[in-house]
């Protein structure tokens, strides 16, 4: 065997057989442990990857490497070949590069070193659809509507979003030059942003009427929670002491940190199981219940979920459902019904892997299901960008409707509802 050989065959075996590493896990539904260090497993004999897999392996890569048409890295061959196997697993699955490691963190934690914009493609740009407030963005004036077309000198490919968010990231402190197209203006804008912490905002609230309120999760991260609860607290404080009840909006949302969305159900109920879970290891077997206590009085709850609705969303709306607390109404939801682990590796990676299998209050698995509203309503899949979602959002209007009392509006109760009926095909 060549010396290139065995060297593939040392990384292929050192890859299969297990090398034992401590790491510090995260899970997904995304579930939060605490940043827990759990210590290495040993792998038992009857566990090893037989010897003849390992060498076809080793021997495939060579195969490869020897003869495709194009020469290819060792380096990129391997990170492939992990690549493959980690998601042939399942379509949640996957192997992240560090770049796509630190996306997820920011999309946990929910903060960044940044300049404070939501971005979409625009015309020779990407154009900013929402400036965060006391933002660096909003600091230096720039305003909705803008185009970004360069990032320090550097023309910004509107196919290309990704890299234009990359590159507006960077060390707090750092500045960044930006070239602006504004409607009204012959000659692009100059500006210098000053990047600083953004913090993501996952909460939005506003007043339907003095006595009813509307809660909007864009998705769960770590501070999802304390920022539902602030908003419930400044709503009551601007209508009625005491709400009648609250529209929450669930569409789109794909889910986040399961922690996030149990203590966001948790904030609503006094009793009874949240979710449950199975998987092989003593971590990935929980059960979770409510501690009385609800922030909102018992008012009367209505949440909007659609195709969109995912994971720690499916997650909420079932808690809220199956414990007779809350009517839902819109579409059947996604349908995702696992959780994952992020597992740090060496050089900046992770693993993310499925580790649980969730189960609604009602002992129901919605994987491939989804959950059925109680009253399933037309309109359209994208809740409007904008707030006045009163007099704008036809499903707000008629969640809105139900909560007053209006009859005629809710189909049949949450208590007599199915948490889940199989997908039309």
């Amino acid at each position: 065997m060549s010396t290139r050989a065995r060297l593939t065959l040392a990384l292929a075996l050192g890859l299969l057989l297990g090398v034992s590493l401590s790491v510090t896990e995260r899970v997904l539904a995304e579930r939060d442990p605490g940043g827990e260090t759990h210590a290495p497993r040993t792998v038992g004999a009857s566990n090893v990857l037989p010897w003849a897999d390992a060498r076809l392996l080793a021997e495939v890569m060579q195969r490869v490497r020897d003869n495709y048409v194009d020469p290819i890295d060792d380096h990129k061959l391997m990170q492939n070949a992990i690549t493959g196997m980690v998601e042939s697993l399942d379509d949640h699955s996957t192997f992240l590069t560090p770049d796509e490691f630190e996306d997820m963190k920011v999309s946990t934690t929910g903060s960044y070193a940044g300049i404070g914009v939501e971005v979409a493609p625009g015309r020779d740009g990407v154009s900013v659809v929402r400036r965060m407030a006391n933002s660096p963005a909003e600091r230096a004036g720039i305003e909705t509507g803008d185009i970004i077309v360069r990032i320090d000198d550097v023309a910004v490919d509107p196919a290309d979003l990704d890299a234009a968010i990359a590159r507006m990231r960077g060390p707090e402190g750092s500045p960044i030059h930006l070239a602006i197209r504004r409607a009204g203006s012959s000659a692009l804008l100059d500006f210098k942003v000053q990047r600083a912490q953004v913090r993501l905002q996952s909460v939005a609230a506003e007043l339907l009427t003095p006595e009813y309120g509307y809660l909007r999760i864009t998705s769960f991260t770590d501070t999802t929670a304390a920022e539902l609860e602030h908003a419930v607290w400044r709503l009551e404080h601007h209508g009625s002491a005491r709400l009648k009840g609250f529209v929450i909006d669930l569409r789109n949302n794909p889910g986040g940190v399961l922690d996030a969305a149990v203590q966001v159900a948790d904030d609503f109920l006094d009793h009874g199981v949240i979710v449950s879970a199975e998987g092989r290891t003593r971590e990935a077997r929980f059960r979770m219940e409510a501690k009385p206590g609800d922030i909102s009085n018992g008012a009367t709850l209505v949440l909007l979920v659609n195709g969109g609705s995912a994971s720690a969303s499916e997650i909420l709306a079932a808690a809220l459902h199956d414990n007779h607390r809350a009517t839902l109404m819109g579409r059947r939801t996604y349908g995702k019904g696992s959780v994952q682990t992020i597992m740090p590796l060496s050089d900046g990676q992770a693993l993310k892997i499925t580790t649980s299998r969730y189960f609604t209050p009602s002992g129901a698995s919605i994987n491939g299901v989804g959950i059925v509203p109680d009253t399933v309503i037309d309109g359209p899949e994208q809740p409007p960008a904008e707030m006045d979602l009163a007099n704008r959002d036809p499903q707000v209007l008629m969640a809105l409707q139900a909560l007053s009392g209006h009859p005629g509006q809710i189909a049949r109760g949450a208590a007599d509802a199915p948490a889940a009926s199989p997908v039309a095909q």
